[in-house]
C-alpha cells in the first residue's frame, strides 16, 4: 500500500489541508518547530489511533479546537492485490470519543483495524526503546505483535484485566480461593502473550543481528527474549505449567506486596553487544551511537515483520532520525532502507542536503507554520 491522498482538519497546527502523495514518497524540507513531526504523526496516527509520541488523544487537536480529523486513501502498491482502502479517525474534546472508519464502515472493536497502512515511523524518540526500561521494550513488542500477529492484542488486552482483577483481590485483601481464582484465566492470556513474544524475537533475532553488524561497521549484537517466568522451550504446556509453578511459589511475595509479580507484564527484550564470545547490555554499557543503531535495527525488523505477514511494501516514515549518527553510520542506514526493504518513502530534515533517498528522486515540500507547500 502507499499513501495517495491525506485530508486534515485541526491536528495539531497543521489545521486544514489536503496533500496528495506520489506513490514514490515526497521529502518535508523546513527548519525545526514548523510541524514536519505533526505531519508524520498524523500519518501514523491511522496506523494505531496513537500518537506515537505518547501524546493524550486531546492534545493531538490544535490550540483552542474542539476535534480533529484525519483522513488517508490508500493505493495499492505494485506488490499488493490490496484494493484501496479509506481510513479515517476524529475526535470530539465534548463527548470524549474517538470515531473510526475504515471504507466508512466503523468497527466493533479499534483492536480490529489497526495496521492499516503498513507503516514503520523512524525518530530521534526512538533511542528511548534501548535506553529506557524493561517496559519500553515489552511496548515495542506489544505493538509491533498486535498490528502483525493476528489473535495477540486480544491476548494481551485478557491479560491485563485479569492481571488487574487479580491485583484488586490482592489489595482488598481478598480470601487466597478469590485471588486465586483468576490464576488460570491468567496463566491462559500470559501463556498466549509470552509464545508471542518468544516465536517473534526467536524468528527474526537473526535479522536484528545482521542489521546491527551492517550499521555498526562489523561490531555484533544480540536479541534475545527474556520472559520473568522461566521457560525451558516455546511450548504451550511447558508455559502454561511453568506459569502455574511460579504463581504457587510467589504467593507469599503477591500476599505482602498485594501485587501479582509474576507474569509477561515483568518480561524483558535483552538487547547485548557481543564482542569475542562475551556480551554486555546495550542499555547499561552502550554509547550514544550504539544505542540509537540498536533502535534503527529494530524497527528494520519491525519493516521485515510487516512485510512477510501483511504481504506488503512497508511505508517508511523517517523524522530527521539520523541527525545524531555519525555520516557512516548514517551512509549505511540509508543504503539499507534503500535497498527494495521499504515501499513509499516520507521523510522530514531541515535540510535538503540531508535527504540522501533515491538518489535524490524524491519530491521535496517546504513547510511554514504547519503549512504545507508542495
Amino acid at each position: 500500500m502507499h499513501l495517495s491522498l491525506l485530508k486534515l482538519r485541526f491536528f495539531r497546527n497543521l489545521e486544514n489541508q489536503e496533500l496528495s502523495f506520489p506513490p514514490e514518497g515526497v521529502a518535508i524540507v523546513g527548519p525545526n518547530a514548523q510541524g514536519k513531526s505533526n505531519l508524520l504523526e498524523a500519518i501514523y496516527y491511522l496506523e494505531t489511533f496513537r500518537s506515537f509520541r505518547g501524546a493524550r488523544t486531546e492534545q493531538l487537536a490544535t490550540f483552542g479546537e474542539d476535534s480533529f480529523r484525519v483522513w488517508a486513501r490508500l493505493g495499492s502498491s505494485k506488490n499488493s492485490e490490496a484494493p484501496a482502502t479509506e481510513v479515517a479517525a476524529a475526535y470530539h474534546r465534548a463527548s470524549d470519543r474517538r470515531k473510526i472508519t475504515v471504507d466508512g464502515a466503523e468497527p466493533v472493536r479499534i483492536g480490529d483495524v489497526v495496521g492499516n497502512l503498513g507503516a514503520v515511523i523512524f525518530s530521534p524518540s526512538d533511542i528511548a526503546i534501548v535506553s529506557g526500561g524493561p517496559s519500553q521494550r515489552r511496548r515495542f513488542l506489544d505493538i509491533v505483535l498486535s498490528l502483525n500477529d493476528p489473535g495477540y492484542l486480544s491476548a494481551l488486552q485478557n491479560f491485563k484485566r485479569v492481571l488487574n482483577n487479580r491485583n484488586a483481590a490482592l489489595r482488598a485483601d481478598q480470601p487466597m480461593s478469590v485471588v486465586q481464582a483468576w490464576d488460570e484465566p491468567l496463566i491462559r492470556s500470559g501463556g498466549l502473550v509470552m509464545m508471542a513474544r518468544f516465536l517473534w524475537v526467536e524468528k527474526w533475532c537473526a535479522n536484528f543481528r545482521e542489521y546491527y553488524e551492517t550499521v555498526s561497521g562489523g561490531i555484533s549484537a544480540s536479541m534475545d527474549y527474556e520472559p520473568n517466568v522461566a521457560v525451558g522451550a516455546c511450548d504451550k504446556e511447558i508455559i502454561h505449567d511453568a506459569y502455574a509453578k511460579a504463581l504457587d511459589v510467589g504467593w507469599s511475595r503477591d500476599l505482602r506486596s498485594r501485587n501479582t509479580g509474576s507474569g509477561p507484564h515483568r518480561d524483558e527484550l535483552v538487547l547485548s553487544l557481543t564482542r569475542d564470545s562475551h556480551s554486555s547490555e546495550i542499555r547499561e554499557f552502550g554509547s550514544g551511537g550504539q544505542r540509537r543503531t540498536a533502535a534503527l535495527a529494530l524497527r528494520l525488523v519491525e519493516g521485515d515483520s510487516i512485510r512477510q505477514t501483511r504481504n506488503v511494501d512497508p511505508i517508511l516514515l523517517l523524522d530527521d532520525a539520523f541527525a545524531e549518527l555519525d555520516e557512516s553510520r548514517r551512509d549505511r542506514v540509508f543504503e539499507l532502507m534503500d535497498s527494495g526493504r521499504f515501499g513509499q518513502v516520507i521523510i522530514t530534515a531541515p535540510r535538503e542536503s540531508d535527504i540522501h533517498f533515491r538518489g535524490g528522486a524524491l519530491q521535496c515540500w517546504g513547510i511554514r507554520k504547519g503549512q504545507i507547500c508542495a
